[in-house]
Protein backbone atom coordinates (compact mmCIF):
# COMPACT_ATOMS: atom_id res chain seq x y z
CA UNK A 1 0.00 0.00 0.00
CA UNK A 2 2.62 2.50 1.07
CA UNK A 3 4.79 1.70 -1.93
CA UNK A 4 2.24 3.15 -4.31
CA UNK A 5 0.52 5.57 -1.92
CA UNK A 6 3.05 6.84 0.65
CA UNK A 7 0.45 9.29 2.01
CA UNK A 8 -2.42 6.79 2.10
CA UNK A 9 -5.45 7.57 4.27
CA UNK A 10 -4.99 6.57 7.91
CA UNK A 11 -7.81 4.02 7.87
CA UNK A 12 -5.84 2.00 5.31
CA UNK A 13 -2.76 1.92 7.52
CA UNK A 14 -4.10 0.09 10.56
CA UNK A 15 -2.21 -3.20 10.14
CA UNK A 16 0.96 -3.64 12.15
CA UNK A 17 2.04 -6.61 10.02
CA UNK A 18 3.59 -6.74 6.57
CA UNK A 19 3.95 -9.96 4.59
CA UNK A 20 7.52 -10.10 3.26
CA UNK A 21 9.35 -12.49 0.97
CA UNK A 22 12.55 -12.41 -1.01
CA UNK A 23 13.29 -13.68 -4.48
CA UNK A 24 16.61 -14.94 -3.14
CA UNK A 25 15.75 -18.15 -1.30
CA UNK A 26 12.54 -19.77 0.05
CA UNK A 27 14.14 -20.35 3.48
CA UNK A 28 14.42 -16.57 3.93
CA UNK A 29 10.84 -16.60 5.30
CA UNK A 30 12.17 -18.17 8.50
CA UNK A 31 14.99 -15.62 8.65
CA UNK A 32 12.49 -12.78 8.26
CA UNK A 33 10.25 -14.16 11.02
CA UNK A 34 13.20 -14.62 13.35
CA UNK A 35 14.76 -11.23 12.70
CA UNK A 36 11.85 -8.81 12.36
CA UNK A 37 8.81 -10.98 13.04
CA UNK A 38 6.13 -10.83 15.69
CA UNK A 39 7.58 -10.49 19.19
CA UNK A 40 11.07 -9.68 17.90
CA UNK A 41 13.15 -6.79 19.24
CA UNK A 42 12.31 -5.01 15.97
CA UNK A 43 8.58 -5.40 16.69
CA UNK A 44 9.01 -4.24 20.27
CA UNK A 45 11.04 -1.20 19.16
CA UNK A 46 9.00 -0.02 16.18
CA UNK A 47 5.49 -1.35 16.89
CA UNK A 48 5.13 -3.30 13.66
CA UNK A 49 6.58 -6.51 12.28
CA UNK A 50 7.09 -8.62 9.20
CA UNK A 51 5.71 -12.06 8.52
CA UNK A 52 7.96 -14.11 6.27
CA UNK A 53 5.97 -15.74 3.47
CA UNK A 54 6.66 -17.69 0.30
CA UNK A 55 6.21 -16.25 -3.18
CA UNK A 56 3.21 -18.53 -3.62
CA UNK A 57 1.46 -17.60 -0.36
CA UNK A 58 -0.88 -15.04 -1.95
CA UNK A 59 -3.14 -15.55 -4.97
CA UNK A 60 -1.93 -12.98 -7.50
CA UNK A 61 -2.79 -12.24 -11.14
CA UNK A 62 -0.53 -12.97 -14.07
CA UNK A 63 2.08 -10.27 -14.59
CA UNK A 64 2.21 -9.10 -10.97
CA UNK A 65 6.02 -9.16 -10.89
CA UNK A 66 6.36 -6.60 -13.69
CA UNK A 67 4.00 -4.26 -11.81
CA UNK A 68 5.89 -4.28 -8.50
CA UNK A 69 6.42 -0.77 -7.12
CA UNK A 70 10.04 -0.05 -6.10
CA UNK A 71 10.52 1.75 -2.79
CA UNK A 72 13.88 3.37 -2.22
CA UNK A 73 14.31 6.28 0.17
CA UNK A 74 16.33 7.35 3.20
CA UNK A 75 14.49 4.78 5.33
CA UNK A 76 15.62 1.89 3.11
CA UNK A 77 19.30 2.83 3.24
CA UNK A 78 20.98 1.25 0.26
CA UNK A 79 18.22 -1.32 -0.17
CA UNK A 80 15.17 -1.30 -2.36
CA UNK A 81 11.84 -2.81 -1.40
CA UNK A 82 9.25 -3.97 -3.89
CA UNK A 83 5.55 -3.57 -3.10
CA UNK A 84 2.50 -5.00 -4.81
CA UNK A 85 0.60 -2.70 -7.15
CA UNK A 86 -2.74 -1.82 -5.53
CA UNK A 87 -4.96 -3.84 -7.90
CA UNK A 88 -2.77 -6.92 -7.44
CA UNK A 89 -2.98 -6.40 -3.68
CA UNK A 90 -6.78 -6.17 -3.93
CA UNK A 91 -6.84 -9.51 -5.78
CA UNK A 92 -4.83 -11.15 -3.00
CA UNK A 93 -7.16 -9.69 -0.37
CA UNK A 94 -10.33 -10.77 -2.20
CA UNK A 95 -8.93 -14.26 -2.71
CA UNK A 96 -8.15 -14.54 1.01
CA UNK A 97 -11.63 -13.25 1.82
CA UNK A 98 -11.15 -12.52 5.51
CA UNK A 99 -13.30 -9.76 6.98
CA UNK A 100 -10.30 -7.46 7.45
CA UNK A 101 -9.24 -8.05 3.83
CA UNK A 102 -12.70 -7.24 2.50
CA UNK A 103 -12.85 -4.07 4.60
CA UNK A 104 -9.49 -3.04 3.19
CA UNK A 105 -10.64 -3.56 -0.42
CA UNK A 106 -13.88 -1.67 0.29
CA UNK A 107 -11.85 1.30 1.56
CA UNK A 108 -9.56 1.18 -1.50
CA UNK A 109 -12.59 1.34 -3.77
CA UNK A 110 -14.42 3.98 -1.75
CA UNK A 111 -11.36 6.26 -1.70
CA UNK A 112 -10.82 5.64 -5.42
CA UNK A 113 -7.33 4.23 -4.88
CA UNK A 114 -8.38 1.14 -6.84
CA UNK A 115 -10.72 0.66 -9.77
CA UNK A 116 -13.29 -2.15 -9.51
CA UNK A 117 -13.14 -2.98 -13.23
CA UNK A 118 -9.37 -3.36 -13.06
CA UNK A 119 -9.63 -5.54 -9.94
CA UNK A 120 -12.19 -7.73 -11.72
CA UNK A 121 -9.92 -8.06 -14.74
CA UNK A 122 -6.98 -9.01 -12.54
CA UNK A 123 -9.10 -11.52 -10.59
CA UNK A 124 -9.83 -13.23 -13.91
CA UNK A 125 -6.06 -13.29 -14.62
CA UNK A 126 -5.34 -15.07 -11.34
CA UNK A 127 -5.14 -18.79 -10.66
CA UNK A 128 -8.60 -18.70 -9.07
CA UNK A 129 -11.18 -20.68 -10.98
CA UNK A 130 -14.64 -22.09 -10.63
CA UNK A 131 -16.37 -21.50 -7.32
CA UNK A 132 -13.39 -19.72 -5.75
CA UNK A 133 -13.28 -17.18 -8.60
CA UNK A 134 -17.04 -16.65 -8.45
CA UNK A 135 -16.85 -16.08 -4.70
CA UNK A 136 -14.07 -13.48 -5.10
CA UNK A 137 -16.02 -11.73 -7.87
CA UNK A 138 -19.14 -11.69 -5.66
CA UNK A 139 -17.09 -10.14 -2.84
CA UNK A 140 -15.86 -7.46 -5.22
CA UNK A 141 -19.38 -6.69 -6.42
CA UNK A 142 -20.65 -6.46 -2.84
CA UNK A 143 -17.80 -4.12 -1.84
CA UNK A 144 -18.01 -1.80 -4.86
CA UNK A 145 -19.68 1.51 -3.96
CA UNK A 146 -22.77 2.68 -5.81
Amino acid sequence: MLGQFPNAPADLLVSIEADVFTFRHPDDADLIDGSIGEGSPFHQTFGYYAHGVAETTAILPAGWKIRLIPVRNQNTGTGCGLCLEVHDLAVAKLAAGREKDCSFVAALLLKKLANAAMVESRLRESSLSGERLELALARLKRLTPG
